[in-house]
């Protein structure tokens, strides 16, 4: 049985057209994870304020410091020498519990209505953000305070990427999903946008306000959610998309596209989306270690490790290193590195409009970190020459850094959530969604961390591990590369034959 239908749905009963539903699921799942970022991004704008210059400022009258601290205007306990290390340990409170509640998490999205679990998530997320702001209001000044939220509020935002892609995926099938997935991904430079923007309201004055307000504005879309998330086309009659089909689709197994470990099953997506929902008996959840074995999962999860671990050091680290090598001023390295971003979205849409067209999302994929390796080289050597220069430099390797990482995160984690071996088993989205993006964690906080300990040895140094796990990454791909190979090959040969038979019946 599917989850009863949302209460605010019966408003819009009337207006029951498949391509307005899926707009309206579209813009919805777009404002739900770009409220996830928003909340996550006041930290870094904070950081400044937390421990802060405070010769540069008038010392109140009333404060208990002794004439000669140079920290009184600084939070404690962020306000001694070691704040660079306490503050990387609030960081890593949240990407550590980030990467290991996202195995997790999935496998709780295929067992739980989608709407409930993502509503519970968002105003969870909304709490422990506002309580990390509240802490300036409450005087807290105890580390492990400020750790805790982070680590619970990781935890609970595991709920919202598994969630999103599964909804989308539910409503989107295979035809154009690359593109519209990559445009639906710059939720997460608007949500960082945004978080930026809010949080630098109060940052001067009440610091605390910049969390309490992305917790509230995350808690209030999380109602929203409730009210009028749809999981599946079926609940409001509309047409389930075609996930499988067109040239190269037996791409898993060229030679032999009829096998499969779950051949045995009797059920495929037609037949299921044909019966009704009270006859037919809805499939179990796939487990963990069945997820694992859908062709492609394992290659991209790791593959999607070593490229998240490239994207999440550019952006932890970029402003720092146009900061120190190009000599800009702070807020000039700072709107610098948002052109990062600027590409990556550009290459998230670039990435899912040509593995649309080819049908080949690890070729894509491999291409454009191919190209990406010599790119960061030339950018670490060429690009601080000037400013036009950083400016396309940083565009370009952002588009093929971040453009893999999007078309894997998105696309791909949809397809093999719907994969033909499924036998039309809807029920693996979350938990495929949430075993890619928990591997590409892992490399999120270790990617920080690496080009931590690097960097005194030089910032060359930084780009050489950067390069490595680019082609890390490319090397994960080769056997599904070689298999979309194959399967064009294949295409190819068919094509010719249909042409030739025409030619001999004319």
């Amino acid at each position: 049985m599917r989850s009863s239908l949302a209460p605010g749905v019966w408003f819009f009963r009337s207006f029951s057209r498949d391509s307005w539903f899926r707009g309206f699921i579209l813009l919805l799942t777009f404002l739900i994870y770009t409220c996830y970022h928003m909340s996550r991004k006041p930290i870094s704008v904070v950081k400044s304020r937390l421990h802060q210059n405070c010769s540069e400022l008038i010392r109140p009258n009333n404060d208990t410091y002794s004439l000669n601290d140079t920290t009184w205007c600084s939070w404690a306990p962020f306000d001694k020498d070691d704040y660079k290390e306490l503050l990387g340990a609030v960081d890593n409170a949240f990407l550590v519990a980030y990467a290991i509640g996202m195995f997790i998490s999935g496998m709780f999205g295929e067992r739980l209505p989608l709407r409930y679990y993502l509503s519970a998530g968002m105003l969870l997320s909304g709490l422990f953000t506002s309580l990390f702001g509240l802490g300036y209001f409450w005087n807290i000044h105890m580390l492990w305070y400020f750790v805790l939220m982070q680590i619970c509020n990781g935890l609970v935002q595991t709920t919202g990427w598994p969630s999103v892609v599964a909804c989308v995926g539910n409503w989107f099938g295979k035809g154009k999903r690359g593109l519209i997935m990559g445009v639906w991904n710059s939720h997460t430079s608007v949500g960082n946008i945004l978080g930026s923007l809010i949080a630098g309201v109060w940052v001067n004055d009440d610091w605390g306000l910049s969390f309490i307000v992305p917790g509230i504005v995350t808690a209030a879309v999380g109602v929203l959610t409730f009210l009028f998330l749809i999981e599946y086309p079926e609940d409001v009659d509309c047409t389930p998309p075609q996930h499988h089909g067109g040239p190269g689709e037996d791409q898993d197994n060229p030679e032999d596209p009829g096998k499969s470990p779950y051949s045995n099953r009797e059920s495929s997506l037609e037949s299921a989306t044909r019966c009704s929902r009270e006859s037919c008996e809805e499939p179990a959840a796939i487990s963990f270690l069945g997820a694992l074995r859908i062709p492609g999962v394992i290659e991209f999860s790791l593959c999607l490790l070593f490229a998240k671990l490239v994207s999440y050091t550019f952006l932890y680290w970029l402003p720092l290193y146009i900061f120190n090598v190009a000599h800009f001023s702070a807020k000039e390295a700072g709107d610098l590195s948002t052109l990062f971003d600027v590409g990556g979205i550009i290459g998230g849409i670039m990435a899912g409009l040509i593995s649309d067209h080819t049908n080949g999302r690890a070729t894509t994929c491999c291409i454009m970190l191919i190209l990406a390796a010599p790119m960061m080289f030339l950018y670490n050597y060429i690009g601080q020459n000037g400013v036009t220069s950083s400016i396309v430099m940083l565009i370009v390797c952002g588009a093929l850094v971040n453009g893999p990482y999007a078309l894997i995160t998105t696309a791909v984690s949809a397809d093999l959530g719907t994969h033909k071996s499924l036998q039309g088993n809807a029920k693996a989205l979350s938990t495929v969604t949430a075993i890619i993006d928990g591997t590409g964690s892992i490399g999120a906080a270790l990617g920080p961390l690496l080009a931590g300990l690097i960097s005194p040895t030089g910032w060359n140094n930084v780009f050489y591990m950067l390069i490595s796990a680019d082609i890390l990454a490319c090397l994960f791909l080769c056997r599904l590369v070689y298999k979309e190979i194959l399967a064009w090959k294949s295409s190819l040969t068919r094509d010719r034959g249909s042409n030739v038979a025409l030619t001999h019946a004319r």
